[in-house]
């Protein structure tokens, strides 16, 4: 048994759903399809959320929700003439326009994208429609409930053949709509693969799988043909975002592959995820290397502390941390010597105000001998399960980024020896990921 999911590009316009239909109906083994809300039919076209977003604050403006709604009303009308449904859609419509009228929350407004996608679907292949809101749960903080949901999913799902489900967003205990993250339609399709069992979770993208690294910095890298849950756990969070990173949980829990697919070449090998015990068990072959993948991000900045005998005053790190928690930032990594700590933070969108509180707190309340800030960090993660079983990688990392004229400003290996973390100026991060590649991959 197959789930899969279908991505925004993927149902962006009727000639894309006519081809995603195509697909779900050759192969018998699949039995549920979860889709997301339309998306950019061109580079300069607007997705369908972000219309839902930008009627919303029309309505709160002051335009009426008729004339706000217009725009995903015609969107969707096109995609039904293409696709020569002749299904009345008013009924869907003139809900949502009543229900901005009233005052609808961001949260719903988002959610009807995902929800008129897979009606759309359900319509075309004559597959039964079934809601998201029915078994995805959230409490009322808007926290998902895992086990909760897999309960209701198993309940709601059991028995059914062939189902189209939209994505993206569930429920709380008293039927509000509450969405996952951006991308969060990944994560409902890895829910119902775990909760109906299935051999496999196809995730249907526009790429042909993961690549080795940034094919904006390097030019055609080669696609992984086979990672482990792990180690796309390290490159997800490093930036590689062909799949939303939590997706990962629910099927894990099950020992459920994902298989990353192409709607537009289908033919691609892909990239195919497994648990690290598949991987070392044999049941999947992967051409020996040292290095699965290379990934980064810019924008970081590292909290240097220096203190005489730091190794000797217990609860040093933890006061450290407590500061930066009371200041509402989390860590990103935390490399150490004997009287050295550094703490690095996203820099991205960072309050100067509450960096700054930060470097007082840490002052007042572990006296360093020292204390100054670094902006302008970029990370890189090298990962890699071979990395554990081969001599020299750390060596080949630096003689790399040496030859390439590359200050290394960071370095951090974690005990797994899945990653290794390497610290540049965000002005070298380009040079360093092009070094490294040719190192480990070309």
């Amino acid at each position: 048994m197959k789930v899969c999911k279908f991505g925004g590009t993927s149902m962006a316009n009727a000639e894309c759903i006519k081809r995603v239909a195509d697909i779900v109906s050759s192969d018998d083994a699949v039995s549920c399809v979860v889709v997301s809300a339309p998306g950019k039919r061109a580079k300069n076209d607007t997705k369908v959320t972000d219309l839902l977003y930008a009627c919303l604050d029309k309505v709160n403006d002051g335009l009426s929700s008729q004339e706000a709604f217009k725009p995903i009303e015609e969107r969707f009308d096109s995609i039904l003439r293409g696709l020569n449904l002749n299904c009345d859609f008013k009924t869907y419509y003139d809900e949502i326009k009543s229900e901005l009228a009233k005052g609808a929350t961001k949260d719903y407004i988002a959610s009807r994208g995902e929800f008129l996608s897979a009606v759309v679907l359900s319509e075309y292949l004559n597959w039964k429609f079934i809601d998201a809101k029915d078994f995805v749960r959230f409490d009322d903080k808007g926290n998902f409930l895992s086990e909760e949901t897999n309960a209701y999913a198993k309940a709601v799902l059991h028995g059914v053949k062939k189902a189209i489900i939209p994505g993206f967003y569930g429920a709380t205990g008293d039927g509000t709509i509450k969405p996952f993250s951006r991308g969060g339609s990944d994560i409902s399709g890895s829910i119902v693969a775990r909760a109906l069992y299935a051999d496999i979770y196809e995730n249907w993208t526009d790429v042909d799988g993961f690549m080795k690294c940034d094919p904006r910095i390097v030019e055609n890298p080669e696609v992984m043909e086979l990672i482990t849950y792990k180690e796309l756990r390290e490159l997800s969070y490093m930036g590689a975002n062909v799949l939303h990173p939590d997706s990962i949980f629910p099927v894990r829990k099950n020992d459920i592959p994902i298989h990353i697919r192409n709607t537009f070449n289908p033919q691609a090998k892909g990239t195919m995820i497994v648990s690290s015990k598949k991987f070392f068990s044999g049941a999947y072959e992967r051409k020996e290397s040292t290095v699965t993948g290379i990934a980064g991000k810019k924008h970081f900045i590292a909290i240097n502390i220096e203190k005489s005998m730091m190794n000797n005053e217990l609860g040093f790190a933890r006061k450290v941390l407590e500061v930066i928690e009371k200041n509402g930032l989390g860590i990103e990594h935390m490399p150490s010597g004997i009287d050295t700590l550094s703490v690095v933070i996203d820099g991205s969108n960072h309050d100067e105000d509450a960096l700054e509180r930060i470097v007082e707190g840490i002052k007042k309340v572990c006296q360093p001998d020292t204390i100054d800030v670094e902006r302008n960090l970029a990370l890189i993660a090298v990962v890699g399960h071979g990395m554990s079983r081969k001599k020299g990688t750390a060596q080949k990392v630096c003689n790399s980024l040496y030859e390439a004229d590359v200050n290394i400003r960071m370095i951090d290996q974690g005990s797994s020896e899945l990653n290794i973390i390497i610290g540049v100026e965000n002005k070298d991060y380009e040079k360093a990921i092009s070094a490294l590649y040719k190192e480990f991959l070309s």
